[in-house]
């Protein structure tokens, strides 16, 4: 894998503090360092201490990343909505998992990119899934095709920066046409379920109103943390679960699961210092769900 930058800034900087303005973190910097790669400036292979000059090329290079032999390729369909040499945004259907799991087999998100890059001989053949669905939620993920990328994006997934927004049929109508669920959530004991609770982790939930039917609405969602099942439990605990969400108390009587999808992702893209924006129509499901 080699990636390049032009360094623009004005003054004289050390090749370190320059990958870390633009995400790089300590580990993925050291790991190169201590022989994961390299690095080169003006073509030239360098310490990593050298300090680059203004508009001086910087370029690193890392050892290829095998496949993980704990994730058997698979060779499903899968929606492309974006892809470069560093990222792969998918349009994952709803009844897909993202990753392997004891119930799972071997056909999911990941099995399917790593086949995917495998038939493309990906010099990198072990993806990264940057973020993840319910096996039943539908919509964008991001994933990075290499280490470096991983690392590259962290501090956005971490400091909530990259922007994740839901489109979801709530039943009921809700008061307001905007509002935040600040509630903590935990683990159900012995259960796949989470609740709100005391003793829960912060969870804060933003939402605004789109359309309301006789007894549904159709909300936009933004998640200001990354809870599990967080969407779905807040919703719950306001008394408007949704719509074919039969762990949370969603009518079922239509649709055999819940009606959430992951309509819009967007980050700042640290390879080309470009915003990625992206977003899709809603499966058909919902029109149906909006009559």
């Amino acid at each position: 894998m080699e990636n390049t930058w032009i360094y623009r800034g004005q003054e004289p900087i050390k090749i370190k503090k320059y990958l870390q303005t633009l995400g790089m973190g300590h580990r993925m910097f050291n790991d190169i360092k201590n022989g994961a790669g390299e690095f080169q400036v003006d073509h030239r292979t360098v310490r990593p201490t050298t300090k680059i000059l203004p508009n001086q090329p910087l370029t690193i290079k890392v050892v290829p990343e095998f496949p993980n032999p704990d994730v058997q390729p698979s060779h499903g369909t899968l929606e492309i909505v974006y892809e470069d040499a560093n990222w792969l945004v998918v349009n994952k259907p709803a009844g897909l998992a993202s990753i392997p799991g004891p119930t799972t087999g071997d056909d999911t998100l990941l099995n399917r990119v790593t086949g995917y890059l495998m038939d493309q001989d990906s010099p990198d053949q072990r993806p990264h899934l940057i973020t993840r669905l319910d096996r039943f939620t539908s919509g964008l993920l991001l994933t990075a095709k290499h280490q470096v990328a991983v690392s590259m994006i962290s501090q956005q997934v971490q400091q909530h920066r990259m922007v994740k927004e839901y489109q979801a049929i709530v039943e009921g109508g809700l008061e307001h046409d905007h509002g935040i669920i600040e509630e903590p959530i935990a683990r159900v004991a012995g259960q796949a379920q989470r609740e709100v609770s005391a003793d829960g982790q912060f969870a804060r939930t933003e939402y605004w109103v789109e359309e309301r039917g006789d007894d549904w609405t159709l909300v936009r969602v933004r998640l200001h943390t990354g809870r599990t099942h967080q969407i779905r439990v807040h919703f719950s605990y306001l008394g408007h679960p949704l719509l074919g969400d039969h762990l949370y108390g969603g009518q079922t009587a239509q649709f055999d699961h819940q009606l959430l999808c992951a309509s819009h992702i967007a980050f700042d893209d640290p390879f080309t210092l470009q915003h990625r924006d992206f977003t899709i129509e809603l499966p058909a499901m919902f029109a149906q769900a909006m009559v």
